[in-house]
């Protein structure tokens, strides 16, 4: 069984405990702290375990040429990639703010932490655990210095190869054994066939002492309901409160009622998963009492026969009593008295056959 941890106080993940459902808000916000706050309570009123959101340090995340490179994507809110993210950076004093929100609504709250000065501020923030974005997974010096930080990690995986993601595993599990990592694929909206779900049975394999999950950015709920079932412990996708605000994430996020609807699927596939041990259940005996089938008598079988497969057939029977596939168990074994034509074979009218050992 994969490695369980508290990923949250009062939250573990992995095992068999529910899987951990992200809402990732990123900067679907606009820039806008109220339409935060709404987000937030979104997540919280569909089921989300968490809020989170994206803090960049951006000097520190971008160099100079790149804020000041021209913007002129529909989707954005300045005339340089600079001004664009700054109008979607919220203040230190703003995460702050959000973070209490979320306390108050009941919903755990966190953020990537885009840069290594970032990372510093969620630390100081005290936020439950950190997530690490796929565009710094092989960020080595960022993922040392962060697992240093002994806060519990979440690691998305896209653009990267199993080889890379070996070593990932081996940098943050010699500072820190809290993490899991998330199967992504980084394109936004995700076409079915780029998803590859069945890395999570790869990244299972490979590192089966930790949990994994999966981190999507495809449209619906679908794919993502089907991770759970292969076994992601934490799922993550982003959230949106309407799909045609300015952004390119908006067309890869599900809007509340998609959510609600992720959450519910999610929770029951979960309890249709099972404990795979396969057993009749006391649910099925209805089923059974009604069509299940017992051995009975093909033709009369006087007292002392031994007894032949030509004798004997399967119907549904009253009383019933010997079950089909312990038909060849009755071969070579004596009757005790008269059976009668088409009535059932009972244990009882069978020599030694009501004191066998049942397996």
């Amino acid at each position: 069984m994969p490695l369980q941890f508290e990923l949250c106080p009062g939250r573990m993940i992995g095992g068999n405990h529910p899987c951990f459902i992200i809402a990732e808000i990123g900067q679907n916000h606009q820039g806008d702290i109220e339409t935060a706050k709404k987000m937030i309570q979104m997540a919280k009123d569909c089921g989300a375990d968490c809020a989170k959101f994206q803090k960049g340090e951006l000097e520190y995340k971008f160099n100079k040429r790149a804020l000041e490179r021209p913007y002129t994507s529909e989707h954005s809110w300045g005339k340089t990639y600079g001004e664009h993210k700054r109008h979607l950076e919220f203040t230190h004093e703003q995460y702050r703010e959000l973070q209490r929100y979320a306390q108050d609504v009941g919903i755990y709250f966190t953020a990537s932490g885009m840069d290594e000065m970032a990372v510093e501020f969620l630390h100081e923030l005290n936020v439950p655990f950190f997530k690490v974005g796929s565009g710094d997974t092989n960020n080595f010096p960022y993922l040392e210095t962060t697992a240093q930080k002994g806060r519990p990690m979440v690691v998305s995986s896209g653009m990267q190869s199993m080889k890379t993601m070996r070593r990932v595993y081996q940098t943050v599990k010699k500072h820190n054994e809290n993490f899991c990592i998330l199967q992504c694929t980084s394109a936004y909206p995700l076409e079915p066939e780029h998803v590859n779900l069945r890395v999570i049975t790869e990244y299972q394999k490979e590192f089966p002492d930790i949990p994994i999950g999966y981190s999507g950015h495809e449209t619906g709920i679908s794919v993502s309901v089907a991770a759970v079932a292969l076994g992601a412990k934490v799922l993550e996708r982003h959230v949106t409160l309407d799909k045609s605000w300015k952004g390119s994430d908006h067309s890869a996020s599900l809007d509340p009622s998609e959510l609600a609807e992720l959450v519910r699927s999610i929770r029951i596939v979960e309890r249709a998963l099972g404990n795979g041990i396969k057993e009749m259940l006391p649910c099925e005996k209805p089923c059974h009492d009604k069509l299940g089938k017992s051995i009975v008598a093909k033709t009369v079988i006087p007292k002392g026969t031994e007894l032949t497969l030509d004798m004997l057939t399967v119907k549904v029977a009253e009383p019933k009593d010997i079950a089909p596939e312990e038909i060849f168990e009755l071969l070579g074994k004596k009757t005790m008295k008269d059976i009668g034509m088409d009535e059932s074979v009972t244990e009882n009218a069978v020599e030694n056959y009501g004191k066998r050992t049942k397996v």
